[in-house]
């Protein structure tokens, strides 16, 4: 009971916890003189796929890869089905075209070298493993994309009204506050999916896929949610995407440095509802390019939604 108890517990801190490094970091970043772009490239991008992060690398260090992949194919399912199609109910997105542009197709291309460097058996390999090399690999296509969207500055402006300049000290408390909630939130929420799997019989793939990823996802929900809310689609959309880029080529560049990934050829699936995702929002914005004045309307993000939810009951019900 207590497992299941601190589970749940590691979640709500775990967030916390991102939340109070990214605030701290964010505060001793502009009190000391870091330009918003810096400060928006680094501590404020990797805040939001900060969970995925610290669960990755505990499921990584305790052998649990099945754990660490499934957790960032979920986090970018939900990302990109689930809460783009929730914004899309609330409020039609407007597909600006260059606005969006880098981090779409940073996206797409995330995706395709991720199916080519987890499908080894494509290569005449003996079988699918995202290794250390493969990581280094992710990693520097992350730094490329940080330095592209830094020289081209495109980074996203709406944080910087809601950054607090604290002290120095109270800053440096914020971040040790958050270190400690990572740490523990991580190292609970590891520990309940073993226990999870173990009592009912579900493998850490689809619990990854599903229940982490889901909770990992929350406070992009909300906040993607509130700025729909405020027919700020254009935040909403851009966490969504640029959480997935993070997710791949941070998240999961790291996870395969600590411990080679297994990959799972049934993984291929979730695979593909990426790549058919990042296609379609990629056409999306070739049509406003083109002239066409295109929206992810509310049906169409019904559809998204609906489709996430069928995603989710497939899972749960047909691939234990």
């Amino acid at each position: 009971m207590l497992t299941y108890i601190l589970f749940i517990l590691g979640f709500v801190i775990l967030i916390k916890g991102a939340d109070l490094l990214v605030n701290g970091a964010s505060s001793l970043g502009r009190k000391n003189g870091l330009s918003q772009t810096v400060i928006g490239l680094t501590v404020v991008a990797l805040g939001t796929s900060l969970p995925e992060l610290i669960i990755n690398i505990f499921a990584s260090f305790e052998g649990s890869t099945d754990l660490a992949i499934g957790n960032v194919l979920g986090s970018n399912l939900i990302n990109t089905l689930f809460i783009i199609g929730v914004t899309a109910l609330i409020y039609p997105i407007k597909m600006n075209g260059p606005k969006y542009r880098t981090d779409v197709l940073f996206n797409l291309f995330a995706i395709v070298i991720l199916v080519l460097l987890a499908n080894d058996i494509i290569f005449n390999k003996d079988s699918n493993v995202i290794n250390t090399l493969d990581g280094i690999i992710l990693l520097l296509i992350l730094a490329g994309f940080l330095f592209f969207s830094f020289k081209k500055g495109e980074v996203e402006t709406n944080f910087e009204e809601n950054i607090v300049i604290h002290t120095n000290i109270k800053s440096i408390l914020l971040i040790a506050a958050g270190i400690l909630g990572l740490y523990f939130g991580g190292k609970w929420i590891v520990g309940g999916v073993d226990r999870i799997g173990a009592d009912f019989g579900i493998s850490q793939s689809v619990i990854g896929l599903t229940l982490i990823a889901v909770a990992t996802s929350l406070p992009e929900l909300v906040t993607s949610v509130i700025a729909a809310s405020k027919k700020n689609t254009d935040l909403a959309i851009g966490n969504a995407i640029g959480s997935n880029v993070f997710n791949i080529l941070l998240v999961l560049g790291a996870s395969a440095l600590i411990k080679p990934i297994n990959f799972a050829p049934s993984l291929n699936i979730e695979l593909g509802l990426l790549l058919l995702s990042a296609l379609t929002i990629m056409l999306f914005i070739q049509l406003n390019i083109g002239g066409l004045k295109r929206t992810i309307s509310r049906p169409e993000g019904l559809i998204l939604v609906v489709l996430y939810i069928c995603y989710i009951i497939w899972k749960f019900f047909f691939q234990f």
